[in-house]
Parts: structure tokens; C-alpha cells; sequence
């Protein structure tokens, strides 16, 4: 009984081998066949996809660079069309996040372009002005395009040599982090039209509404110095008016610093101590 069972098994063995050898050689075959079949079949067309929110890019540039450099597509023999080289020089220009190329049973080349998304524009000491992308390079600006970011002038000394760049300084690498805090707020967004460096190389704000000299410092507890703005607005505007103060200081912990308008009175210090924003029900501010 068991030499019985033993060679059922052999043959049960066998025959899965025989199918799987027979399944492999028609695989073999057929990729035999179609890559006959592509490497003389010609491209019918090419499709160009620029994706993303900015417009640093348009099909027509992705596609007259193809063109510059490799020549006519259309009409030419997939084997002859080096999608690998294609992406590597796609990704080579500064806007572009990502490139792919694909070729289909069609002879549709289509490329597949995402855009590189910005986050501030920098101009520095120099007058040299460059972008800061969402994943921290620096890249050059467009002569066709300019998207709705905060922009940010002053004592800059951040250097940049018109290719995409990592960012170098602690100061754009705050302005960076100060434009993503900026930019994701619907109400920061709206009110702050400016950044600015001043000679301390501190960050300063500039408002949408009032005259104020915003000093925010550096991009440490953004959280808490723009909860301090805020209080500013909804707390002390309403009692003295949004043109009452100079300058609003938000470098210090526990406290905002206000200086009134000569008009006005003598500078004040407005004490806000850390618990006010956590334990006070209405977020009161004591002024001293």
C-alpha cells in the first residue's frame, strides 16, 4: 500500500511539472512575442500629464524639451525611445517633484509629471530671489508663473545659485517653518501679506490690517506666539483701536510686549503669563 501511495505521488509530481513546464514555455513564447511586436511597432502618440497646484510647468515645455533632445517621438519605433534617459532629464529641471515614463500595448508614450509645490519666495541681501518648496529645496523662480505665497525680504544672507538647493542657514530654515504655519491657517494666511528680516534677524510680520512691526524672532513655539497675536487682536485692538501700537513683540515667554504710538502713551508691558492661555475661561490679559 504504500509503494501504492509512493507513486501516486511521483506521478501527481510529474504531471504538475510537465503542466508548469508547458505553462513556462507558453509564457516564454508570448513575451517573445511581444516584445517582437513592440520593438517594431512605431509610437502612435504621446501623452503629457502635469499634475500639482503650481504651473511652474506646462505640457508644451515637458514636451518641446522631449522634442529638443531626443527628436520626433510619433513615428518612431518603441525600441529606439529611452524612457529610462527620458525621466532621469525630467527630473533634472528644478520644477519637477517627479517623472515617469511609460510606454503602452498602444504605442502611447505617456509621461507623467508632478510638480514641485512652493511654500515661500525668499529674496536675500543680494536681490537674488528663490523659492522654498514644501520638502525644504530651494529653487529658482518663473518668468510665466508666480503662485500666491507669503514672500519674505530683509537682512537674508541665505546664498543661491539658480538650481534646486538645499536650504543652508537657521534663519531660512525658521522662515520656512514660519511660512508652513502661515500658509496652513485660513486666517494667518489672510491677514499676514509679508515676512520680513530685520537687522537682529529677527522675523517680523507684516499685516494685512494695521501698521504694527509684528516681531515673531525666530520659529520656535510658533503655537503659542501666534495664540498671543490673537489675544492681541480679540483682547486689546477692541479697547484702544488696531493703530494704537508701533511694534507687537511676541519673542518672550509668558508676555507680549507692545509699544503705543507716541500719540498715545508711553510703551506699556502687557504680562501674559503661560497659564493665562491654558487656565483662564475667557483668555484674559493682565496689563501691568
Amino acid at each position: 500500500m504504500f509503494k501504492q501511495l509512493s507513486n501516486r505521488i511521483f506521478w501527481h509530481r510529474l504531471l504538475y511539472s510537465v503542466v508548469a513546464l508547458i505553462v513556462l514555455g507558453g509564457l516564454v513564447t508570448l513575451m517573445g512575442f511581444i516584445k517582437g511586436k513592440s520593438s517594431e511597432q512605431a509610437c502612435t502618440e504621446v501623452r503629457i500629464v502635469v499634475l500639482g497646484a503650481e504651473s511652474f510647468i506646462e505640457q508644451q515645455d515637458i514636451m518641446a524639451m522631449l522634442v529638443e533632445k531626443y527628436g520626433e517621438l510619433e513615428g518612431r519605433t518603441l525600441e529606439d525611445i529611452p524612457t529610462h534617459e527620458m525621466e532621469k532629464d525630467l527630473r533634472q529641471i528644478p520644477f519637477v517633484f517627479s517623472a515617469m515614463v511609460t510606454i503602452d500595448m498602444d504605442g502611447v508614450l505617456a509621461v507623467r509629471i508632478v510638480q514641485r509645490e512652493a511654500v515661500v519666495r525668499v529674496i536675500n541681501n543680494k536681490g537674488l530671489d528663490f523659492y522654498i518648496d514644501k520638502e525644504g529645496h530651494k529653487m529658482p523662480v518663473s518668468l510665466k508663473y508666480v503662485p500666491r505665497v507669503p514672500v519674505v525680504n530683509g537682512h537674508i544672507t541665505e546664498p543661491y545659485n539658480g538650481a534646486l538647493d538645499s536650504m543652508e542657514t537657521q534663519l531660512v530654515k525658521d522662515i520656512f517653518k514660519t511660512a508652513q504655519f502661515i500658509n496652513a491657517d485660513s486666517v494667518w494666511s489672510s491677514q499676514v501679506v509679508q515676512l520680513y528680516v530685520n537687522e537682529y534677524q529677527d522675523i517680523e510680520l507684516v499685516p494685512r490690517v494695521g501698521n504694527q512691526q509684528i516681531i515673531l524672532g525666530n520659529a520656535d513655539s510658533l503655537e503659542r506666539k501666534f495664540e498671543k497675536l490673537m489675544l492681541f487682536y480679540n483682547k486689546i485692538v477692541p479697547k484702544t483701536g488696531i493703530d494704537a501700537y508701533t511694534s507687537v513683540n511676541l519673542k518672550f515667554a509668558g508676555q507680549i510686549v507692545c509699544e503705543r504710538d507716541e500719540r498715545f502713551k508711553p510703551e506699556e508691558l502687557i504680562s501674559m503669563p503661560d497659564s493665562t492661555l491654558d487656565n483662564t475661561p475667557n483668555n484674559s490679559i493682565n496689563t501691568q
